[in-house]
């Protein structure tokens, strides 16, 4: 059996690991299966990545204590906004400062919606819909592949993070 290292240098390590910041969103249902009663979910995260090209998807790793877990997996569906460089504070609203929660999240950010209802970012750079066709338990988070079904392009620098602070690309 292999040893696992402690979780402070795993927490040290990744913090060298740069990340596209996004916004995960959703849209809980009410209980009854209606639209009323619904309300918007998100997450700021930067452990999402690319799948496959065939079919297109991505997969992205939610806290199984948030709401937006919970959403995505009531509806099967869910939004990754690549945010953009000026979006540092929504970012940090997203994760929680301040203790913001749920549909009280979205105060900030132009918020339009998709076709299919979810919340989508107006300035984000890049915004994936994706239905989710797997789920896997991994510790304390639930790992979901989603299969794109629309992207909506816009344009920016892209918001990163590393050394526990956002960054910015610059040109080499």
């Amino acid at each position: 059996m292999s040893m696992c290292v402690d979780p402070s240098a795993f927490r040290s390590a990744m913090a060298r690991f740069p990340g596209a910041v996004t916004v995960i969103t959703a849209l809980s249902g009410p209980k009854d299966g209606s639209e009323n009663g619904s309300e918007r979910r998100g997450i700021t995260a930067t452990a999402v990545c690319s799948v496959s090209a065939d079919p297109p998807s991505l997969l992205v790793c939610v806290n199984r204590a948030t709401g937006t877990r919970a959403a995505i997996h009531q509806t099967g569906r869910f939004n990754v906004n690549l945010l953009a460089k000026p979006d540092g504070l929504l970012a940090l609203q997203f994760a929680g400062q301040g203790g913001v929660t749920g549909e009280a999240k979205f105060a900030e950010g132009d918020w339009t919606s998709d076709a299919r209802g979810l919340p989508r970012l107006a300035s984000a750079l890049l915004c994936f819909s994706c239905d989710v066709i797997e789920a896997t338990e991994a510790g304390s988070h639930t790992v979901f592949i989603g299969q794109i079904v629309d992207i909506v392009q816009g344009e920016g620098e892209p918001l990163l993070y590393e050394r526990s602070g956002f960054q910015c690309l610059a040109p080499i």
